[in-house]
């Protein structure tokens, strides 16, 4: 590259750099004036860049820490890197078949390692010392890329039949490679430029495999202590042995499924297994009479008001007749509503339910009481009253819906007896490859694009723009209390994504490139480049997933 000058604007300063310095030289210079560590940047507004990119042209630059979104996805996906790249130099890679990163476990991810390696706690003091050491040199995060066929090759010779498979279903020519010494790996992602950003984790022995804690969003130089959810956890763990089952434990796996299968009956089976768990849950319903009020609470788009739908049906053909009941109808009235940091009505938050008013209504029907239910109007901001009284009977069981239901206040008049919880979420069950986790955010996200198009004619960019507020309620409302259930449902198929494809792609097409929300619109388009997409003529009308494309039994 030829010697000449490139002004560089970062905030309101203008320095002079040599065409062909590194992004992170120059975040070196400014990293004093960022509380937190610097791993991207974009540049001229819109681009977004690794650091080990290097300055062309004049240009203005802001950089992206480990405390933003992105940052902070990027220090995860990173870590994960280093991780298995010591996890092979101290199991010897002769020893080490394969690291699989599974699923998030409290701040971490919950990991196993399949070869001639015993797991125990001087195995991982040994892989964190590793780890150390790289971070401790600086060790560079090279990046190459190369032609497709090649990727399939490398990951061939390597041992990585999970990425092998995968590349064998992408269109693009290129492949970008990543390595760290010789150490090469494909990661779904952007990546800091060295080892020496990643300072804060911590290693713990956990089930079968192990646990790799990392900081919060929050608090990025910050390693919170492990606090386990172990049922949670179970469902997860039994999630990922359903996949493995099924032989759909990656996109790749699901791709050759897709194409060299019957998806009818692909689809059937996972359809089968949801109802076989649901009924298992209305047994257990039924084998406790004294239970009078199932409770569900779960995150958005988990599939609530379907998987109701069907538990009360299973609840039926063991002898019980349900009576649905949202909380929302028990919301106070408009004036009395909370607001939030920004002035807007807070209808997530527990104090926007009249509690009184519910636990005195469920206690006078436990009683045998009749009770004129409330409904709320969302017009009128007010709760107008069923004119016919409920009542209920010996087989009578209420079935109650609502994000708030398995926290011990709302119900807190009410003897934990007669309640039975239930904590339902969307749980993604298969990854892109070893490496690449799919969040189970993600697919909940990408199920709630689809389905407020269809519902409230929401456009993508609305919904991706309202996100990060969902997200911070479920944070406060819901996640710290799903240990609380009884039981637990994963509404998450394994070919859902491939379903959803269809219908989400033309969508995230449609935001708008200047807006915010694009580059999070770009990511979830990459993403999908990764599937083979079906159609949606072999799901059933009753199948949790009808919920989100529509089509469905239940008029949701």
């Amino acid at each position: 590259m030829e010697d000449r000058e490139c002004h560089v604007t970062i905030g309101e300063e203008t320095r002079i750099y040599e065409a062909g310095t590194t992004y992170q030289r120059i975040a070196e210079d400014f990293q004093k004036d960022y509380p937190h560590q610097i791993v991207l940047a974009f540049v001229d507004g819109h681009r977004l860049q690794e650091l080990r990119k290097r300055v062309k042209n004049d240009c203005s630059i802001r950089f992206v820490t480990t405390a933003d979104k992105i940052g902070h996805e990027t220090y995860r996906r990173s870590l994960c890197f280093l991780l298995v790249k010591a996890v092979h130099d101290v199991g010897g890679h002769e020893n080490v078949q394969r690291v699989r990163i599974h699923f998030s476990v409290d701040k971490g991810y919950y990991c196993t390692v399949d070869g001639n390696v015993r797991i125990d706690r001087k195995f991982l003091i040994e892989v964190e010392a590793r780890m150390r050491e790289l971070s401790d040199q600086r060790v560079p995060i090279g990046k190459r890329s190369v032609h497709t066929d090649e990727a399939v090759e490398l990951f061939h010779r390597h041992g990585m039949y999970d990425k092998e498979k995968l590349f064998l279903y992408r269109r693009v020519s290129k492949v970008n490679i990543y390595n760290i010494n010789e150490f090469e790996d494909y990661y779904y992602g952007y990546m800091v430029p060295d080892a020496g950003c990643l300072k804060y984790f911590s290693l713990h022995l956990y089930d079968q495999g192990f646990v790799i804690q990392m900081p919060t969003q929050e608090e990025p130089e910050t390693v919170a202590g492990f606090e386990p959810s172990p049922k949670l956890f179970q469902v997860l763990k039994e999630s990922v042995a359903w996949g493995d089952l099924q032989e759909i434990d990656t996109v790749g796996a699901l791709n050759d499924m897709i194409t060299r299968s019957d998806m009818r009956e692909v689809v059937l089976v996972q359809e089968a297994f949801q109802e076989r768990k649901i009924g298992e849950i209305a047994s257990q319903i039924a084998e406790r009479p004294e239970s009078k009020f199932v409770l569900i609470a779960g995150p958005s788009s988990s599939g609530k008001t379907t998987f109701s739908h069907r538990l009360s049906i299973q609840l039926r053909a063991n002898g019980l007749k349900p009576h649905p009941i949202a909380v929302d109808n028990y919301f106070v009235d408009r004036e009395h509503t909370p607001r939030d940091a920004e002035g807007n009505y807070n209808f997530e938050c527990l104090e926007a339910i009249d509690i009184d008013k519910f636990n005195e209504d469920m206690g006078n029907l436990l009683a045998g009481k009749e009770v004129h239910l409330p409904v709320f109007n969302f017009k009128t901001g007010k709760r107008d009253y069923e004119r016919v009284p409920k009542k209920l009977g010996e087989n009578d069981i209420l079935v109650i819906e609502g994000i708030h239901c398995l926290n011990p206040k709302l119900t807190e008049m009410l003897d934990d007896a007669n309640k039975f919880r239930i904590y339902i979420s969307a749980l993604t069950q298969i990854n892109i490859d070893e490496h690449n986790r799919i969040p189970s955010t993600d697919g909940r996200l990408i199920r709630r694009l689809v389905r407020d198009a269809r519902t409230r004619g929401s456009s993508a960019m609305r919904t991706i723009g309202m996100w990060a507020s969902v997200r911070r309620g479920e944070e406060e409302n819901i996640f710290p209390f799903q240990e609380e259930a009884d039981v637990m449902f994963n509404s998450s198929l394994l070919y859902e994504l491939a379903v959803l494809k269809q219908y989400v792609e033309p969508l995230l097409f449609a935001v708008d490139r200047d807006s915010e929300e694009y580059l999070e619109a770009k990511r979830l388009l990459k993403f999908f480049d990764y599937f083979v997409g079906i159609g949606s003529e072999y799901v059933p009308t009753n199948s949790l997933l009808r919920e989100f494309i529509g089509g469905g039994c239940f008029n949701v």
